[in-house]
């Protein structure tokens, strides 16, 4: 397959090439870095990256930030941030995507476990998250073609315990090896409307 990465540089994404590179053409997208560069908040940098990458059979997402914080004392300006970086980016990679995947081809976004498992300042997460895979759902059911779409929900990566640990108290961290794998399994899966979760 020929497969579009996109966010390749991160931890995430780092897993996912590791996990697909063997088996597949990966083309790697990053904001910075990478085969391509990409925008995700602006919907003429998404089209432009289509545009130089050509005819894929799988696009994957591995991108977003979201906002951390106190409830209380979050402003719109940072809840809005998060909605746009990693939600509306990565609703914006399917919806500019959908005519560059070829039939039968699919997307895979990224959530997290904060969807089902609210944190301490982390209802920007939560949100954006829920939302991801309430996307995914539904854009199942009207994708054309017979695209699939699914979502991955991890919890917190080994990869990233000194980061995002803090945030994490009493969360069994997993290898990013083993969310790579999962990642897989969706772009060469069946499945399609699902999020594929990774907990413990």
């Amino acid at each position: 397959m020929r497969i579009l990465l996109i966010g390749a540089s991160g931890t995430v994404g780092q897993a996912v090439a590791g996990a697909l590179a063997p088996h597949h053409e990966l083309i790697r997208a990053s904001r910075h870095s990478g085969d391509v560069q990409v925008d995700l908040t602006d919907m003429a940098s998404v089209e432009r990256m289509y545009r130089e990458v050509g005819q894929v059979d799988a696009v994957v997402t591995a991108a977003g930030h979201v906002h951390f914080g106190d409830l209380v004392s979050t402003t719109p300006e940072q809840f809005l941030s998060g909605l746009m970086d990693k939600l509306m980016g990565q609703v914006n990679a399917v919806m500019a995507g959908i005519p560059h995947v070829r039939d039968g081809g699919s997307f895979t976004l990224t959530s997290g476990i904060t969807a089902m498992e609210p944190i301490r300042q982390g209802t920007n997460a939560t949100t954006v998250n829920a939302a991801i895979e309430g996307f995914v759902r539904s854009a199942a059911t009207e994708l054309p073609r017979g695209l699939r779409i699914n979502a991955v929900s991890a919890t917190l990566l080994t990869e990233a315990l000194d980061a995002f640990g803090p945030y994490f108290p009493g969360f069994e961290a997993v290898p990013g090896e083993r969310v790579g794998q999962v990642y897989r399994r969706s772009v060469e899966g069946v499945c399609t409307g699902r999020t594929y979760t990774i907990w413990q």
